[in-house]
C-alpha cells in the first residue's frame, strides 16, 4: 500500500464534491476560512456545488475535479464537501493510475466510502475515513474529531488506540478475542452496493469496519444478511462496529413490524463466526469522530474493548 505525505502548515487543500451538494454553499467558504485560519491553503475544484438534483454535478464534472485534484503538483490533500449520495457513479471516470502516480491524502466518509474501497483496490493508496468539509468550523468539528483527525493525518507516528471520546461511552464487546490485520470498511449500506461489481470490498484476512446512521433494524439486518450471504463475513478476522446514530424503526408502528434492535442484529449475523467483534466506537455518523486510515494494519482487542491503529497512515 502507498502513503501519501503527511499534511503539514502551508500546505494546499484542494476541495471537490463528488456525492451530494452541500446543504448550504455557505458551508464550503465557512470551512474554507476555518482551515486556512489553521495555516493551510484552500483550492476548490471549478464544479463544486454545481447543483444537478440529489448530486452536486455531473459525473463528468465530479470526476474531473477528483482528477484533477490528484494530478496538480500543487495539491497536497484532497478533502470532500460531504458525502450524502452519488459517488459510485464516477468511479467508472476515476484515473486510478494518476492516483497511484500522484498519492496524496483524501478524507471524506459515508457515501465517500465507494471512492475509499475502489481506490483501495486499484491505486493501492491508504485513504482516510474522516470527516468532510462540512464539519471543519468552530461550530460542528468538536475537540475530540479535530484532534484525532490531525493526528492521523499528521503525525508519522503510530495512530495508536482509538480512546472513546468521554466516560460516558461505553463499548460493547459482542465477540471476545484478539485480531490483527489490515483495515478496510466503511459504510455498511455502501459496503453492500460493492457486492457483484469490480469494486466489491476484499475482506480476506481483515479488519472490517462498518457504520451507518438512521437505518431501521429490518434494513440493517437485510444488509448483514447481504453481505452474510457474499460469503465476506466468514473470512474477515474480525469486526468493529460504530456506534449507528438513530437505527431504531423510523416510526411508532413501522411498516414492517420488527421488535428486534440493532445489538440483536449484530449478534446472530456476528457471534457464529467466532471472531473477535465490539460494538460502540465513534467511527462515522456521531459528534465525535476518529478518524482512520483505511489499508494500514489494525489490532481489535475485544476482551479489553480496544481498537488499535499499529502505524502511521502517512509519511
Amino acid at each position: 500500500m502507498i502513503k501519501p505525505k503527511r499534511l503539514e502548515k502551508g500546505d494546499t487543500i484542494g476541495i471537490v464534491s463528488p456525492a451530494s451538494p452541500s446543504e448550504k454553499n455557505s458551508e464550503v467558504i465557512r470551512a474554507s476560512e476555518f482551515l486556512q485560519e489553521l495555516g493551510y491553503k484552500v483550492v476548490i475544484g471549478n464544479n463544486v456545488n454545481k447543483l444537478k438534483g440529489f448530486v452536486a454535478a455531473s459525473e463528468e464534472e465530479r470526476a474531473a475535479d477528483f482528477n484533477e485534484m490528484f494530478r496538480r503538483d500543487d495539491i497536497d490533500a484532497v478533502f470532500v464537501t460531504q458525502g450524502g449520495y452519488g459517488s459510485a457513479q464516477i468511479i467508472h471516470l476515476i484515473d486510478f493510475n494518476a492516483i497511484s502516480k500522484h498519492p496524496k491524502i483524501l478524507t471524506g466518509f459515508s457515501d465517500i466510502t465507494s471512492l475509499h474501497l475502489a481506490i483501495h483496490k486499484f491505486s493501492d493508496l491508504i485513504t482516510f475515513h474522516g470527516p468532510g468539509m462540512a464539519r471543519f468550523n468552530s461550530s460542528d468539528l468538536t475537540d475530540y474529531t479535530k484532534k484525532q483527525f490531525f493526528k492521523a493525518v499528521s503525525s508519522v507516528e503510530p495512530i495508536g488506540e482509538i480512546p472513546v471520546p468521554d466516560d460516558k461511552t461505553w463499548l460493547h464487546t459482542i465477540v471476545p478475542g484478539v485480531a490483527e490485520g489490515e483495515l478496510i470498511g466503511g459504510n455498511l449500506t455502501l459496503i453492500c452496493a460493492t457486492l457483484g461489481t469490480p469494486y466489491q470490498i476484499d475482506t480476506q484476512e481483515k479488519i472490517l469496519m462498518i457504520e451507518d446512521a438512521d437505518i431501521e433494524p429490518w434494513v440493517f439486518d437485510h444488509m448483514m444478511s447481504h453481505l452474510r450471504n457474499s460469503g465476506l463475513l466468514k473470512v474477515a478476522k474480525g469486526v468493529v462496529v460504530s456506534e449507528c446514530h438513530n437505527c431504531v424503526p423510523a416510526k411508532h408502528n413501522p411498516g414492517y413490524y420488527s421488535d428486534t434492535n440493532l445489538e440483536e442484529i449484530l449478534e446472530y449475523y456476528l457471534k457464529p463466526l467466532n471472531i473477535p467483534v465490539l460494538y460502540g466506537l465513534p467511527l462515522g455518523h456521531t459528534k465525535d469522530m476518529a478518524t482512520l486510515p483505511i489499508g494500514i494494519k489494525a489490532r481489535l482487542d475485544a476482551d479489553k474493548k480496544q481498537f488499535t491503529i499499529l502505524e502511521s497512515g502517512v509519511i
